[in-house]
């Protein structure tokens, strides 16, 4: 009774707040923006900021006899929004009903989510730009017999490896790098998943692609749509780039914090930040991540990099194998799945962009990382036939 107390409280002095027309504090931040994206059980909410703010998540029972839902609140320090959330904001997808935000003290914003149905949360917090993610989760009945897939969130020893997420890099008004001849990234990341996906579809595989036109998706977004579907595996695919035009050659990376200068350099480019800029994620939520699904992103690197560079050399000389590499890749950090980043050439090399230009070279690209993916379901199945008694 004392924290839902405590939140009654809070929003009663933050409509006083607003209803008393009281100035805004010096050297605030503000509230820029509340996206959110749903799914049958999991939806994402995300409140971009013009500032950092620490932030932790307060879940709160329902109170039937008040007439108030289970909830999630967080407190945003030293963030001014003011009346400019004044109505909640609807959801309304069966887990979220909406997301109403106010001043609950003069130095601090309150966010609290109306829930239907609650499991379990994540909060992550992500910057340039500054954004607080309020990942939600909610319980799913039991397999039944129409063949329902099985809860993305067990164990992937249990599970198996069903269905792929393909990420084609950037898309819209992001064109990504832009090479040899204006050859742009986001045109070589799409046609490349649009040719790998009937592949790995006709090895019994079910594919989502986070987008299959040319359109723009936050990080978030096509983190959101790989955990909305159930993946099991998620592959983004992207084209580098380097001011020294002769580099070249194919590389793959998994999350981790490495502050190896080349992994930095190509992690704040595909994180849409400068150097300067990158922040090397919060630790410790990496550090789940890779208990989490660490091993499983080795292996899927290390088949997907091996079978990439042989299906590329299959009928083209000079294709440089550059290794697995680790690196902190906002994209990976977001996915809750094993998870892997493929840079499959620079544009800025001209022999590359020629070659990525190229719909033959592109089918045995998709010929490699489609044999990677089903090579990695059937080590997972090992390991899974191993554990049963």
């Amino acid at each position: 009774m004392k924290p839902a107390a405590g939140l009654t409280l809070g929003l009663a002095a933050l409509c006083l707040v607003g209803l008393l027309g009281v100035n805004r504090p010096a050297g605030l931040g503000d509230v820029v923006d509340v996206r959110h994206w749903s799914y049958a059980d999991y939806t994402r909410v995300v409140i971009e900021l013009t500032r950092p703010a620490s932030s932790e998540v307060k879940h709160l029972p329902a109170n039937r006899g008040a007439g108030r839902p289970e909830r999630l609140f967080v407190d945003l320090p030293e963030i001014w929004v003011g009346r400019r959330y004044a109505s909640t904001i609807p959801v309304g997808d069966g887990l979220l009903r909406g997301v109403r935000l106010g001043q609950n003290t003069l130095r601090k914003t309150r966010v609290v989510l109306d829930l239907d149905r609650y499991a379990r949360h994540q909060l992550l917090v992500l910057r340039a730009p500054h954004r607080v993610v309020i990942d939600v989760y909610a319980s799913r009945p039991p397999l039944g017999s129409g063949g329902d897939p099985l809860d993305p969130r067990l164990p992937l020893e249990v599970r198996g490896v069903h269905t792929v997420v393909l990420d084609p890099g950037h898309g819209g008004r992001d064109p990504g790098a832009i090479g040899s001849g204006g050859l742009r990234e986001k045109r070589v990341t799409l046609d490349l998943a649009r040719r790998l996906k009937p592949r790995l579809e006709e090895k019994g595989f079910r594919v989502v692609l986070t987008r299959d036109r040319d359109r723009a998706l936050s990080l978030e977004e096509r983190t959101a749509i790989a955990a909305g579907s159930g993946g099991d595996v998620f592959v983004s695919i992207h084209a580098n780039a380097a001011r020294r035009r002769s580099a070249r050659g194919i590389e793959t990376y998994y999350l981790d914090t490495s502050n190896e200068r080349q992994s930095l350099r190509v992690a704040a480019r595909e994180n849409g930040v400068t150097p300067g800029q990158f922040d090397l994620l919060d630790k410790t939520l990496v550090r789940l991540r890779l208990e989490e699904n660490s091993a499983y992103s080795a292996l899927l690197a290390q088949l997907v990099q091996q079978s990439t560079v042989s299906g590329a050399r299959r009928r083209h000389r000079g294709v440089d194998n550059l290794g697995v590499k680790k690196g902190p890749f906002y994209v990976l950090f977001l996915s809750s799945m094993p998870s892997v980043l493929l840079e499959v050439g620079f544009l800025t090399n001209r022999d590359e962009a020629r070659r990525l230009r190229n719909p033959r070279y592109l089918d045995d690209l998709a010929d490699g990382i489609a044999q990677a993916v089903s090579l990695y379901r059937e080590r997972v199945d090992t390991r899974v036939a191993r554990s049963e008694p």
